[in-house]
């Protein structure tokens, strides 16, 4: 649920912040830091979990932007809204010692299986699958329905996965033209 006081200023001065990021010509850049802690100050999450990927065929559903148990989330939605699938950040590790002891989502109560797949773990647990990439000291989830989503789209959007630019940043932020105060 947005909080419009606490978010106001932030979203106001967010296009100002943006416009001057890209003043420099460095486009595809990661985000200046202070764009990121205005986002994360709306969403309510710290900075350094901002995430974004990019998949073929789906976009940001930027109404699920946000933060959910400490962690940054958003979703993705096929072109024609059919499927989607879950990017969660939140700090941690993956390693092969604990991969099958963390729980996958929503699944706690279900048998976790690991698969090593290039820097990422593949990972299943009753219906949900995911890439799991660390990086660093957070993890990048990207969580779907295995029925509605397959493998490959997963694996893509886990090679994708990085920090967000300030277009991208922009995306994932609730329009503030025409938003009631």
């Amino acid at each position: 649920m947005m909080r419009p006081a606490r978010a106001l200023l932030p979203l106001l001065l967010l296009p100002v912040l943006l416009t001057g990021c890209d003043a420099d010509g460095n486009g595809g850049a990661v985000a200046d830091s202070a764009d990121l802690d205005a986002a994360a100050r709306v969403w309510g999450v710290a900075p350094e979990l901002v995430y974004v990927t990019e998949v073929s065929g789906y976009a940001v559903f930027r109404e699920t932007a946000g933060e959910y148990e400490d962690e940054f989330v958003v979703a993705y939605r096929s072109e024609k809204g059919a499927t989607k699938f879950g990017l969660f950040v939140g700090r941690g590790t993956m390693t092969a010692e604990n991969c099958t002891e963390q729980p996958l989502g929503e699944v706690a109560d279900r048998h976790v299986v690991c698969e090593r797949d290039g820097d990422a773990w593949y990972r299943k647990a009753g219906e949900s699958h995911e890439y799991a990439v660390p990086d660093g000291d957070v993890v990048v989830h990207l969580i779907a329905d295995a029925d509605k989503v397959d493998r490959a789209v997963l694996r893509e959007a886990a090679e994708a996965a990085h920090r967000p630019d300030g277009a991208e940043l922009a995306a994932l932020l609730p329009p503030t033209h025409g938003a009631d105060t």
